[in-house]
């Protein structure tokens, strides 16, 4: 599927998603998010794909939403008709990957300047990295716009207190990598040029465990995020007594004791 405003390619078992409008710094444009959206549903639907990288192009990862096409009234841009589909009824998604049903693993790679809709991918994605000249904050105060569904997921991520400084000090103030490691709102800091040979890397050791239980182990926390723990052990057993039931279950314990590498047949 060819697209404009991002780049999608699949190598093995992982698919590339970059957002490729450079000279936007990223900045996310109504067509852009269409695109989004229908590369995700093209990972999600693609068997060959396990495992979805993305990151961006140019300096910065993403800048939040394009505000050369926010209208004057600061309205959501819809390019159906305006609440003819479900997702206009949700919170604003933009370009958020649809983290709630996808079952398949999202490794996050920050090449750059991160700020507004484009931390949606840090606080949804399963592992995130980032480059050094990685920064983050979020800029909507400082533009006269309240600060929505981005700072209340940094809010699940961050500490509270951490998490109103970014929202309520706006563009003033920015987040390096290496805070960003320490408060825990990445899992890594690598050399700018090695960020996507690192994003493949973690890819590929995802990509060598069993991808049904790897999809399985993910809903279990994601899922289990929003009930209580009790409902959320048993969640995870429902998923865990599925995954027995596969030819990858059987798969694994025989190449262990055969002292083997496994392979994965992914049903």
């Amino acid at each position: 599927m060819p697209f404009d405003t991002i780049e999608y390619e699949v190598d093995g078992h992982t698919a590339t998603l970059t957002l490729n409008r450079p000279e936007a710094l990223n900045a996310l444009s109504p067509h852009m998010i269409t695109e989004l959206r229908a590369a995700y549903t093209e990972a999600e639907n693609d068997d060959k794909v396990w495992t979805l990288v993305v990151t961006g192009a140019g300096r910065a990862f993403c800048t939040g939403a394009d505000v050369k096409e926010i209208p004057g009234d600061g309205k959501v841009v819809n390019e159906r008709p305006y609440l003819s589909t479900y997702e206009q009824w949700e919170a604003p998604q933009e370009g958020t990957p649809p983290f709630r049903t996808m079952t398949k693993p999202i490794v996050t790679a920050i090449n750059g300047l991160c700020c507004g809709a484009g931390l949606d991918w840090v606080t949804t994605g399963d592992i995130v990295i980032a480059s050094e000249k990685a920064t983050f904050f979020d800029p909507h105060v400082s533009i006269g716009l309240v600060a929505g569904r981005e700072v209340v997921r940094v809010s699940r991520v961050l500490p509270r207190s951490v998490a109103l400084r970014m929202a309520l000090m706006g563009k003033h103030e920015r987040m390096s990598a290496a805070r960003a490691y320490e408060l825990g709102m990445v899992t890594e800091v690598v050399e700018h040029d090695r960020l996507l040979d690192r994003a493949h890397e973690i890819a590929d050791i995802v990509n060598s465990n069993a991808p049904l239980a790897v999809r399985g182990t993910r809903l279990a926390i994601v899922k289990g995020l929003n009930v209580p723990l009790h409902e959320a052990e048993m969640l995870a057993e429902s998923f865990r007594e599925r995954v027995t039931r596969t030819e990858d279950a059987l798969e694994g314990p025989r190449a262990f004791v055969e002292k083997r590498a496994p392979v994965w047949q992914c049903r």
